[in-house]
């Protein structure tokens, strides 16, 4: 029974790999509070693969990335007078219902029973929650809209303008328990920036220490590389956004493993500029959470991997939310980076300065022996 248990609470904690395809991240690991922060009075802890909390006051587990258009699934059981709710679009400061939006969790609630938006708009009929048992519910905000289920049910469809951007967050209300796990989001409104049959839309760039430039090429519908030192740069610039690309490091020797890279915010036709987040797949003494030079998802400089999640020769899928100073990244849906730029602002990132202005995407050429795959490469802007 037990082992039954463990492996019930881990299956709601990981992602398909068609969910992973589909482009779904893991808010939530299973295993610690890594990516959230917690705020108020209220205590957390991680039992049975779940987020718990049961003393400590009113507070609320607030998510390190902010997100605009997305589509948020969770698993929540409380008891029959639990009382809590998941917060969208909130702010940091502040009461997160007020600069945001709560969705209910709570019974008994005269005007706003579960599923709505507390002091905003009620649902049409009440549902009631299984008490002690885990009851599904699955929200999706698009732009105004916002389209909340639970338990199969579609208990609210509504409009709300205050706000399009901000942190999701899980509430502990009261002195009664409340668990959350499954806790797991789809970014929405992502636009192709790669058209999958030729590099329209990009650019190369060169060094002159290149001694086998690299060559980049459309070929079975990915973006692919060999040789370098060189880069490929998006003609669009980017600033606050969430990007979402697949990638393949090819690797014919297993004792090398390919060094890449997504560079970000880059000065446009200049070579290696920007936040690069590491394409390794490499660690040391078989342990995934010790990552050679940062790892794939790692910060280059400045934060590593917390896990190597990916391997070579097969495809994985990489998520960057990046909003102001914060970098949130998701390798295969699971969360291996959450960073924040503590330098003052300026226009050199590898001296120590938090580049904050627009910037191009690019694909890194690391060297001779580069050999890689880009497809699916997918961004959305982030409201201001």
């Amino acid at each position: 029974m037990l082992l039954a248990c463990a492996a019930c609470a881990f299956a709601q904690n990981t992602l398909t790999r068609a969910e992973i395809d589909e482009g779904w991240i893991l808010l939530f690991d299973g295993e610690s509070l890594f990516g959230w922060n917690e705020e108020g009075a209220a205590k957390w802890t991680v039992e049975n693969g779940a987020l718990v909390s049961d003393k400590g006051g009113y507070g609320w587990l607030r998510s390190g990335s902010m997100f605009a258009d997305f589509a948020l699934k969770a698993q929540v059981r409380t008891s029959a007078k639990g009382n809590s709710g998941i917060f969208l679009r909130s702010a940091k400061e502040g009461q997160p219902h007020v600069t945001g939006y709560e969705m209910q969790i709570w019974n008994d609630h005269p005007k706003y029973p579960n599923g709505s938006f507390v002091d905003h708009v009620s649902t049409a009929e009440r549902h009631t929650m299984k008490p002690d048992d885990w009851n599904d519910f699955e929200v999706t905000a698009r732009g105004d809209r916002y389209v909340v289920r639970m338990n199969g049910n579609a208990v609210l469809d509504t409009k709300q303008g205050k706000t399009r951007i901000g942190y999701l967050g899980l509430q502990h209300n009261v002195d009664l328990k409340v668990e959350f796990r499954g806790v797991k989001l789809k970014p929405l409104g992502l636009e192709p920036l790669f058209n999958g049959r030729d590099l329209s839309g990009w650019r190369e760039v060169k060094t002159p220490r290149a001694k086998e430039p690299p060559v980049w090429s459309a070929k079975d519908g990915a973006i692919h590389v060999e040789k370098g030192p060189g880069q490929l740069e998006t003609e669009t610039l980017f600033d606050d956004m969430v990007l979402q690309l697949a990638i393949r490091a090819n690797a014919n020797d297993p004792a090398r493993h390919p060094n890449s890279g997504v560079f970000l915010r880059g000065d446009p036709r200049s070579f290696w500029t920007g936040y690069e987040s590491q394409i390794r797949n490499e660690y040391k003494d078989g342990d995934r959470t010790k990552p050679v030079d940062f790892g794939t998802g790692g910060v280059y400089f400045y934060q590593p991997a917390r896990k190597v999640a990916a391997d070579d020769n097969r495809y994985f899928v990489k998520t960057i939310a990046m909003r102001g100073r914060h970098f949130g990244v998701w390798i295969d849906g699971y969360p291996v980076t959450d960073w924040e730029d503590p330098h003052p602002e300026g226009p050199v990132v590898r001296d120590k300065q938090a580049k904050l202005g627009e910037g191009v995407v690019s694909l890194q050429a690391h060297d001779p022996s580069t050999n890689l795959d880009f497809k699916n490469i997918r961004a959305a802007r982030l409201p201001k």
